[in-house]
């Protein structure tokens, strides 16, 4: 049964997608068979693994609008071994408005997964930037929760709203969600507005606050474009180390039970 995590801020530009390929290709090194899960119309993970996203006939828009089986439309992600992923196209965008017209719509991904849970160790769920329909089926489907945060104060402010959206949905669709932490992204510990967000954040939602942070560096924006992640495009960065190790924790921790 593949353990499923979901990784939500509703703050756009905190490094959720970052966050998702790099954790996803760290575990694949620990020989974890991961499935990555693009819910962002945006398709910047579908991009970043070096997919066309407008040259895909199917993606997850299709898993819940033509009710397409998930395993014909998951795709190996290029050169990663033991790494897949179901990806997004712009059409996604039009699945909110589909899902909201459909009875028990926030367990539809929950149920597309399913079928693939024994064929996979880990789900990583890239969560949308919104705290819409496909964040709750996101929230629904997983486990457990990453929050990637950013360490400026509007991205502290949205740690609050997930927070409330969360207890919503354990509430109303999944009792047994749990909170695993919070990844520090962006980090450039010689501000002190910087040093003060990192501090105030476990303190006042109670959170863990997951090591080490993820400093900010310019080898996160070039590793996209190469359709690669940062453990690939710079092996040996304090970024792709810091993730290595946020992995091997994951990989170490009990996973919630549903």
């Amino acid at each position: 049964m593949a353990r499923v995590v979901a990784v939500a801020n509703q703050k756009g530009g905190v490094a959720k997608t970052t966050t998702v390929h790099a954790l996803g290709f760290a575990l694949a090194e620990l020989g974890r068979r991961v499935l990555l899960v693009d819910l962002d119309p945006q398709a910047c993970l579908t991009f970043s693994l070096g997919l066309d996203p407008d040259g895909l006939d199917r993606s997850v828009h299709d898993v819940f609008v033509r009710k397409t089986n998930a395993a014909d439309v998951r795709r190996p992600a290029p050169g990663v071994e033991g790494l897949t992923v179901l990806p997004a196209t712009i059409d996604l965008a039009g699945s909110e408005v589909h899902l909201l017209t459909r009875t028990g719509r926030e367990h539809v991904l929950a149920r597309a997964l399913e079928p693939l849970a024994d064929d996979h160790d880990v789900v990583l769920i890239d969560c949308p930037p919104s705290l819409g329909v496909l964040t709750i089926n996101g929230l629904t489907a997983a486990g457990e929760v990453l929050v990637p945060l950013q360490c400026e104060a509007l991205s502290h402010r949205g740690v609050g709203q997930l927070l409330e959206t969360i207890d919503d949905v354990r509430t109303f669709a999944n009792p047994t969600l749990q909170v695993l932490g919070v990844i520090a992204t962006m980090y450039d510990e010689r501000t002190r507005h910087g040093r003060a967000v990192l501090n105030d954040v476990g303190q006042r939602y109670g959170l863990p606050v997951l090591k080490p942070p993820i400093r900010k560096s310019i080898r996160f924006a070039e590793a996209p474009s190469r359709g690669r992640c940062i453990l690939q495009h710079a092996p040996l960065s304090p970024g792709a180390e810091a993730y290595r190790s946020i992995a091997a924790q994951l990989a170490a921790t009990p996973r919630s039970r549903r």
